[in-house]
C-alpha cells in the first residue's frame, strides 16, 4: 500500500522501508510490516526487539484493523538515526509522529512493549495516539530496578555478540536452547520457532540502537509520571515478567489513575508470543473502547 505523505513531509517508500524527511532535519528510515484494513493500529517493539515480535498477534489484528509493526530507529532493519538526532525521548517522539503522518495514519491506536510501552504512552501524552496497550512498558522502575533490568539486557546482548553463529543456530532447533537463549523474556520460550528464536538473536547482536538507548535511560527523566485522561489505556503485565517485575505495573496504574491494569497470567516480559490470543483481545478490547 502507497504511503500518504503529508505537504510538507517528503516521502520514499521501497518495499518496506519508509523515508522520512522532517522539516530542518536529516532524513531517517524507518523498515515495517503493514497489514489489513480498517482503522490504524501501530506496533512498537522493546529494546534489542524488532517489528518481528509482534508476529504472533498480527494477523488476528489484521482481521480487524491496519495493523503497522515498526522496527525502531537502529533496531531490526532500520537504520540507526543520522548524525542531528537524538535518542533522548524529547527527539524520538516527534521522529515517531512525523513517521506515522508520513505513513497516512492519523492518530493511530498504538501498542507497546517495554521500551515501545514508554513510548506508546509517551506519543499518547503529545497527541498522536486514541488509545494506547502498553504491555510491560518501560518508566515505572526504581534506580534498583532499573539497574537490574539494565545487568540482564546487556547480558542477553554480550551472549548474542559472542555466539558464534552456527551453535545459535543448533542451539534453537532444540527446546533447551531456546529456553536458555530467550528465557530473560519468554514465559514459554518452548512455543518460539528455532526460526524466530535466531532471528531475534540476530537482530539484538546486530542492534545499533541499543547502547544510544540504555544510556538514554539512565536519565532520571526517562520516568513516566503523568496520567492521560482523555485516551484509554490498558497497561498489560506479565506475572513472570523476569525483566521489568510486574511490582512496576502497580506503579503505572498510581501515575496514570485512569488506566485499566490487567495481569498477564502465565506471561513474561513479552507475552505477545507467550499467550497471543490473550494479548491480542487486549489491544482489541481497549481500541474498541474509544
Amino acid at each position: 500500500m502507497a504511503a500518504v505523505a503529508s505537504p510538507h513531509v517528503p516521502v520514499r517508500e521501497t518495499d518496506s522501508f519508509l523515508q522520512v524527511t522532517p522539516d530542518g532535519k536529516p532524513p531517517f528510515e524507518l523498515a515495517y510490516e503493514r497489514r489489513g484494513s480498517g482503522e490504524p493500529v501501530v506496533l512498537l517493539h522493546g529494546i534489542g526487539h524488532h517489528w518481528q515480535a509482534w508476529e504472533p498477534v498480527l494477523s488476528i489484528l489484521a482481521a480487524s484493523y491496519e495493523v503497522v509493526a515498526v522496527d525502531l530507529p537502529g533496531f531490526g532493519a532500520s537504520p540507526t538515526l543520522p548524525e542531528g538526532h537524538s535518542y533522548e525521548l524529547g527527539s524520538v517522539i516527534p521522529l515517531l509522529g512525523e513517521a506515522i503522518s508520513t505513513l497516512g495514519l492519523e492518530r493511530p491506536h498504538v501498542v507497546g512493549n517495554s521500551l515501545g510501552g514508554l513510548l506508546a504512552l509517551e506519543l499518547a501524552l503529545h497527541g498522536h495516539a486514541r488509545s494506547v496497550t502498553a504491555l510491560s512498558p518501560a518508566g515505572f522502575w526504581t534506580g534498583a530496578e532499573r539497574r537490574y533490568a539494565y545487568a540482564l539486557l546487556m547480558g542477553m546482548r554480550a551472549g548474542a555478540k559472542a555466539i558464534p553463529d552456527g551453535m545459535l543456530q543448533r542451539l534453537a532447533r532444540t527446546a533447551a536452547g531456546r529456553a536458555a537463549l530467550t528465557s530473560t523474556i519468554y514465559a514459554r520460550p518452548g512455543r518460539r520457532s528455532p526460526e524466530a528464536v535466531i532471528a531475534e538473536t540476530r537482530s539484538m547482536r546486530a542492534a545499533t540502537g541499543f547502547a544510544p538507548t540504555l544510556e538514554v535511560g539512565r536519565s532520571p527523566e526517562v520516568l513516566f509520571d503523568q496520567d492521560i485522561p482523555d485516551v484509554p489505556v490498558t497497561i498489560g503485565w506479565g506475572d513472570k515478567d523476569r525483566l521489568l517485575l510486574r511490582r512496576q505495573g502497580v506503579r503505572a496504574k498510581k501515575a496514570i489513575p485512569s488506566a485499566r491494569l490487567v495481569a498477564l497470567r502465565g506471561c513474561g516480559h513479552v507475552p505477545m508470543n507467550d499467550d497471543p490470543a490473550m494479548v491480542a483481545r487486549l489491544v482489541l478490547e481497549t481500541a474498541q473502547s474509544v
